[in-house]
């Protein structure tokens, strides 16, 4: 068994920022205000009392560059700039891209705090921009599109590795005529001479664009897909009716793109989840977007909002799983914006059970959570009222609302200390008795605190899936430097759903 450090000792070694900033709204950012971020802050009771935290001295570097560059400052995130400083960025790197984009809803939110956060990059030696890019491709690995590009934005896609990323957002966004302008005016940031060919057409200069595609067939710098995707997207007239007869390769933005634009679209299913986010505009199908929607909503890259959105765009016309679960959204939706008691009781039931199937339960709390807990419901409609609640972030309220039991202690930051379930067990220990493993309070001494929150996601994950140990020690290691609302809805979670499928 790992030697663990009493709390008291552990958070000597955490910087006083982690609780002294005082959190600002994230209004400038439209749409961050609608993914799902973590602000340090310790409105409950200090873990650990009787505590004098040091004063710390944090330094920062004279020119940290573009790896610093974030959306979210310190004073919002109330993370210190030295966040990764001290880490290997090796380490870190392998950590990020390790994240699984489907996480404990709690965690992830955490993970979109950290790739968004403006932090010293580490001291050691890596790749131009490597910890910028390796933020970069995860969240495009999480379908956070618009983040990722906003990131790009704030640090200037002026590089080829920037620019490349910044290419493949604009496409699956379709909005490429904007690095396109940026390409014409700097050709060195081209990836290939495909985007070349691409873009001058896309500024109207054919005659150029058929040059330009010429000579890179005769240097052969085009894959034969390449080359008949671009040659009848210049001249559709001189292939009409003509089969596509090359092998289709490795599905790109570009490829994509091309595809589309000469009228043999690819479907996204089956495609990395950025892609999906070609099917949310308004020329695709309803049943697309649905697709798209869900897909993106898991990984919290789509406002639950929206999501709702698109639940009521139409009449379901047809029976099956998806069109179950719309029918199923909308009635419940009705319900409750008529603050119909009966009506809700009706279609509740149903409703969770649809946003069970597709592993949205998150989302669907945070829309209806603190609403269900205005009405004067009773018996079972009554406790999955209080159970979606508790998903949400009016937990504390619904902690009120109902009986005192294990998860209203829980959701209260004081949960009863030896439950006979396991699971409760495992968490329990967590809010009270466990301390962290020795290298965790170690790796904290040495100021690696992003090295430390990732390690206890990764633990989180492991833990939501059945094992306790690790279920114990990431809440543990959540508690000791200050995230007490992530530990709560995390634990939360980890009680009420089901991450095992």
């Amino acid at each position: 068994m790992a030697t663990r450090a009493p709390l008291a000792a552990l958070l000597l070694a955490v910087p006083t920022s982690l609780w002294a900033q005082e959190p600002a709204p994230l209004s400038a950012i439209d749409w961050l205000n609608q993914t799902p971020t973590v602000t340090l802050q310790l409105e409950e009771p200090p873990v650990s009392a009787g505590v004098e935290t040091p004063t710390i001295s944090v330094d920062t570097l004279d020119d940290p560059g573009r790896n610093a560059v974030g959306l979210l400052p310190p004073h919002m995130t109330g993370l210190p700039q030295t966040l990764w400083q001290n880490s290997q960025s090796d380490r870190l790197g392998a950590l990020i891209a390790g994240a699984r984009p489907e996480l404990v809803p709690a965690t992830q939110a955490l993970l979109y705090t950290l790739l968004l956060a403006e932090a010293n990059p580490t001291t050691d030696p890596a790749g131009p921009d490597a910890m910028l890019l390796t933020r970069i491709d995860k969240l495009m690995e999480m379908g956070a599109l618009d983040q990722a590009e906003a990131l790009i934005d704030r640090a200037g896609p002026d590089t080829p590795a920037l620019f490349e990323r910044w290419l493949d957002i604009t496409l699956l966004l379709g909005r490429e005529d904007r690095a396109c302008a940026r390409l014409a005016k700097s050709p060195h940031l081209a990836p290939n001479y495909a985007t070349r060919v691409f873009c001058t057409a896309r500024a109207g200069e054919w005659s150029a664009a058929v040059l330009t595609l010429g000579t890179a067939n005769a240097l052969g710098l085009l894959t034969a897909e390449e080359d008949a995707l671009l040659a009848r997207f210049l001249d559709p007239d001189l292939f009409e009716g003509d089969p596509l007869d090359v092998a289709t390769g490795t599905i790109t933005p570009l490829t994509f793109r091309l595809y589309e634009a000469i009228g043999e679209a690819r479907p996204t299913t089956g495609l990395p989840r950025p892609f999906a986010h070609a099917d949310l505009r308004e020329t695709a199908g309803w049943k697309a977007r649905l697709d798209a929607a869900e897909r993106l909503a898991r990984t919290g890259a789509l406002p639950a909002n929206r999501l709702l959105g698109i639940y009521s765009e139409g009449k379901p016309s047809a029976s099956g799983m998806i069109w179950d679960r719309v029918a199923a959204v909308q009635a419940f939706d009705r319900a409750i914006e008529a603050q119909d008691a009966n009506a809700v009781a009706d279609t509740l039931p149903s409703a969770w059970s649809a946003m069970q199937s597709v592993h949205l339960e998150v989302p669907f709390a945070r829309l209806y959570g603190e609403r269900l807990l205005r009405l004067k419901l009773t018996g079972v409609s009554a406790r999955l009222a209080r159970d979606v609640a508790l998903l949400s972030p009016a937990y504390e309220l619904a902690a009120k609302s109902g009986p005192r039991d294990f998860l209203a202690g829980l959701a209260m930051g004081s949960p009863p200390r030896t439950p006979t379930n396991p699971l409760h067990r495992a968490i329990a220990d967590a809010f009270h008795d466990a301390g962290v493993p020795q290298d965790i309070s170690t790796m904290l001494v040495r100021g690696q605190l992003g090295e430390v929150i990732l390690r206890a996601m990764d633990q989180m994950e492991a833990g939501a899936s059945g094992d306790l140990a690790a279920l114990t020690n990431a809440l543990a290691i959540f508690r000791a430097v200050g995230l007490e609302d992530t530990a709560r809805r995390a634990s939360l979670q980890a009680a009420l759903l089901d991450f095992r499928g």
